[in-house]
């Protein structure tokens, strides 16, 4: 399986101010953005905010390149409820969606492009450490989380990794020659991961 990119950005080492700041202030910056989605109204607000979170994205030495893949691959997505919006609400609202939506991803992008899998999981392991009182396992959703970041990218590639040996063929209208592939990957990868983990005395209730 050959590799593929995901929506947000992997990590790039650096000494950037971005690098440099806490992490818990990189948490709030995103769930800021994912908050604002909410509140904005105004479409030329959102694109003032998303000229500012792709501004700290460049300041990360990331490159315009790792911008450009994490967006296009949202673009798909944008485009369709970007039509569907403007046809029940107009171009206004449609597109402060787009943009409140691109925002989050940014935002989302600069976490990830400064911040170390570790270490950002060690911050996760932190933030869930209060709701231990009411039975959450920190650690057990931090696994999750590190679980999800390493399987998005192998179910994205195994689904262009069909697309393009059913196009091969020419059958790539056909939904059976997409759809059970993957998802026999899909399982096929889900007990593996399973397996691996149980090996280790990982993921079970109790542990």
């Amino acid at each position: 399986m050959r590799g593929h990119g995901f929506l947000i950005a992997n990590y790039v080492r650096g000494n950037s101010v971005i690098h440099r700041t806490p992490l818990w202030l990189k948490f709030l910056l995103v769930a800021g953005c994912g908050t604002a989605s909410f509140l904005i109204v105004d479409w030329l607000v959102s694109a003032a905010v998303l000229a500012v979170m792709c501004g700290l994205f460049l300041l990360t030495g990331a490159g315009a390149g790792r911008l450009w893949r994490a967006v296009w691959m949202v673009a798909p997505i944008l485009i369709v409820i970007g039509l569907f919006q403007w046809w029940q609400l107009g171009g206004p609202t449609a597109a402060r969606i787009v943009l409140n939506v691109l925002v989050c991803v940014v935002a989302a992008s600069v976490l990830t492009a400064t911040t170390p899998v570790q270490d950002l999981l060690d911050g996760v392991v932190s933030l869930a450490r209060p709701f231990k009182r009411f039975g959450a396992d920190p650690e057990r959703f931090a696994l999750t989380i590190a679980v999800m970041l390493r399987s998005i990218p192998f179910i994205a590639g195994a689904f262009s990794d069909v697309r393009d040996s059913a196009r091969a063929r020419g059958l790539e209208r056909n939904p059976r020659a997409l759809v059970l592939p993957v998802f026999i990957t899909t399982v096929a990868y889900a007990r593996q991961t399973g397996d691996a983990l149980a090996a280790r005395g990982l993921g079970e209730a109790g542990d």
